[in-house]
């Protein structure tokens, strides 16, 4: 439900209040984040094809949302179960969220691939933290698409790793992410 409500309010909060229709507003109904955690004992990975996000060219902001429990993969049904229930705690925490402002100015008639840092919060397990992503953003007709990596350090989001499983989850981990954004027209908001 919160990552129902999430959705229906970042792009609001993107759009504004005096919104004149100049702007220039992608959603992503879908997009694809990786995760994998390259411990000395272990190599575990998984991913979800449901992250969800708006972005406002205009204005340089944006907002995602992904819900937790959506990550699949993992070695065996046991490991996705602990990972949701233990050291994501989804049922208490159930979205990772990122937004902010994209630091540089992006003219939205400009075509062709770009290198971007977002400057954001993000949230995971509860916890924010302030980060600088970089991104390539590539931008066509009515459509962009966003790839990025980078890390996520389990000790910056409060999630412990037990000193027996130490060896087989990475205090580490790296995300890539892919992400197709759709314009929407101005009588579509």
């Amino acid at each position: 439900m919160v990552f129902i409500v999430q959705l229906l309010i970042y792009p609001l909060l993107l759009l504004g209040a005096g919104h004149t229709g100049a702007t220039e507003v992608y959603v992503a109904s879908t997009g694809v984040v990786n995760f994998s955690s390259d411990a000395p004992l272990e190599l575990i990975r998984a991913s979800s094809r449901n992250l969800r996000g708006a972005l406002d060219l205009g204005k340089n902001t944006f907002a995602f949302s992904l819900p937790v429990q959506t990550f699949e993969g993992f070695n065996s049904p046991l490991q996705r179960e602990h990972f949701n229930e233990k050291f994501m705690e989804s049922d208490i925490y159930p979205n990772a969220t990122f937004h902010g402002k994209i630091i540089e100015t992006i003219d939205p008639g400009t075509k062709g691939e770009m290198m971007v840092r977002a400057k954001g919060n993000l949230t995971i397990h509860g916890v924010t933290r302030e980060r600088i992503i970089r991104s390539k953003m590539t931008i066509s007709e009515g459509k962009i698409v966003i790839e990025s990596q980078f890390s996520v350090l389990l000790a910056d989001h409060s999630i412990t790793i037990p000193k027996i499983v130490s060896q087989k989850i990475a205090e580490e981990i790296v995300v890539t992410l892919n992400v197709e954004m759709i314009e929407k027209k101005a009588s579509e908001r």
